[in-house]
């Protein structure tokens, strides 16, 4: 079998190269192609874990499953996670490496790249056609001797290229034009195509954009995808700014999400957008008239503690706790929650000790640069009004830092998280709580009751990810030229 493949590459970040991504795997998944996805380096705190407990970007996992394979760290063997300070964390083939600043990161280029290319090609033998995906903006010209994720990557591989447009952000053509034509010689000679991504109306009137853009570059536009929400989990924080712009259908209920400097795995919170308005609000913000409040994960704990209590959120969180308010602590929101931090510098840099929110009576120790990333399923232990409603749940933990429970405090599930004697302020390590049917139904249906509305789960949404993953190659197939997509790949 000759093995061909595909690289997608973007005009900028947040151009839609993932969910491009995703369209071309559950495409040839359909026609019956065997492929995998695969992004060298990828920055991002919406992670995964995969079955083997390998850590990744949510975007790679997600394309896994369109291409209807199990999620792999060759995948995304290179995954940043920022901290601050600009500093990330590596990690490496789905295990942390090291925290590394920028500059010194671009030292490790040669290295990272070999990694890289290592995974793609056990990729290739594996499953034949890969779908590659670039990163960030692919003309960064001072970047072009480090590039793994773009330029060098591409100049490897020697694969065919479409070029991904985000014509919503307005500059199409010099996003296109400009991004081929600054592409060096030996990566231009690759293009095959290009893509406008998020058109908003008729794309009939693109038409003379189309032959602008043709008559330019020689190359060809493969079609224009229309802008759609298609419910499929964020890759990063930028996908914030998109939920703020565009998602201002009225709800009954008002979640609000504390919008941490540094938030991770937001994507956890998406499943409610269906039967609640999610409000990401700054520590700043007002929180008067919300349903139900979220702590989100975090890259830093303390940081973002920290800035926290500067605020005053502390007040608020006390506020509405006293109104029996439920709140929910997710990983690093957990372990706000609770009585202590202590830091041996793993999380911080430097020894220190912190006091939390005090709201549950827990103690949390970073001692060793080592994470907890596993897939679970545990059993609620039932604490009325919402656990009550949840038999089991499963989610996959990501974490830095160990919780131990004081003696006022008992477990959320089995063996995992906390409860409040009265049962309104949870909080767990599992992230994907929320892709669990039983557990919004748990917490929607308590929450539309105290506004004294039923509450059920539409039989046409239960499919979940399946659904949006038809809906997305639905669009594609009649937005863009497939034929000349499939014939990059073979069977």
């Amino acid at each position: 079998m000759k093995i061909m493949s595909l690289m997608i590459l973007g005009s900028s970040s947040h151009a839609g190269k993932s969910t491009i991504v995703t369209a071309i795997c559950r495409m040839l998944y359909n026609h019956g192609y065997s492929c995998a996805p695969f992004k060298s380096q990828n920055m991002s705190l919406n992670s995964y874990v995969t079955s083997d407990g390998k850590e990744i970007g949510i975007a790679q996992a997600i394309q896994a499953m369109a291409a209807g394979v199990e999620p792999a760290a060759e995948m995304n063997p290179i995954l940043l996670k920022p901290k601050g300070d600009r500093t990330s964390q590596i990690v490496l083939l789905g295990r942390p490496y090291k925290d590394i600043r920028i500059g010194e990161y671009y030292n490790e280029t040669g290295q990272l790249l070999e990694t890289a290319l290592k995974s793609y090609y056990s990729l290739e033998e594996k499953f034949g056609n890969i779908v590659v995906e670039g990163a960030g903006g692919a003309a960064e010209m001072n970047l072009y001797d480090r590039d793994i994720a773009n330029i060098l990557l591409a100049e490897r591989l020697n694969i065919p290229i479409v070029i991904v447009g985000d014509i919503e952000r307005g500059g199409i053509f010099a996003q296109l034009i400009g991004t081929y034509q600054l592409l060096p010689d030996n990566v231009r000679k690759n293009v095959v195509g290009f893509i406008i991504n998020k058109f908003m109306g008729d794309p009939d009137l693109f038409r003379k954009g189309i032959s602008i853009i043709e008559e330019k570059t020689g190359i060809k536009v493969l079609g224009v995808m229309p802008y759609s929400h298609v419910e499929l989990p964020s890759e990063d924080s930028l996908s914030i700014q998109d939920k703020l712009k565009h998602n201002s259908e009225d709800k009954p209920v008002n979640i609000g999400v504390v919008r941490l400097d540094k938030i991770s795995n937001f994507s956890d919170f998406e499943p409610l957008e269906r039967y609640a308005e999610i409000r990401y609000l700054n520590p700043a913000d007002s929180f008067e008239d919300i349903d139900c409040l979220i702590l989100p994960g975090t890259k830093n704990t303390i940081d973002d503690l920290n800035t926290l209590k500067i605020s005053g959120f502390d007040r608020k969180l006390k506020t509405l706790i006293d109104k029996k308010i439920p709140v929910f602590g997710i990983c690093g929101g957990f372990q706000m929650l609770g009585r202590v931090i202590e830091d041996s510098g793993i999380e911080s840099g430097e020894p220190c000790t912190i006091e939390g929110f005090g709201i549950l009576d827990l103690k949390t120790e970073f001692l060793e640069y080592e994470k907890t990333t596993a897939k679970v399923r545990r059993r609620s232990l039932g604490k009325e009004p919402i656990l009550s409603r949840i038999d089991e749940a499963s989610g996959y933990e990501i974490h830095m830092g160990k919780t131990e429970l004081g003696e006022g405090v008992t477990e959320a599930f089995e063996g995992e998280g906390a409860v409040s004697p009265d049962g309104m302020i949870i909080g767990t390590y599992m992230h994907g709580l929320f892709n669990n049917e039983n557990v919004v139904c748990a917490l929607m249906s308590y929450l539309y009751e105290q506004k004294g509305l039923d509450f059920a789960i539409n039989e046409s949404e239960k499919n979940g990810i399946e659904s949006a993953f038809d809906k997305l190659v639905h669009s594609f197939e009649e937005s863009i030229d497939t034929c000349a997509i499939l014939n990059h790949f073979n069977k």
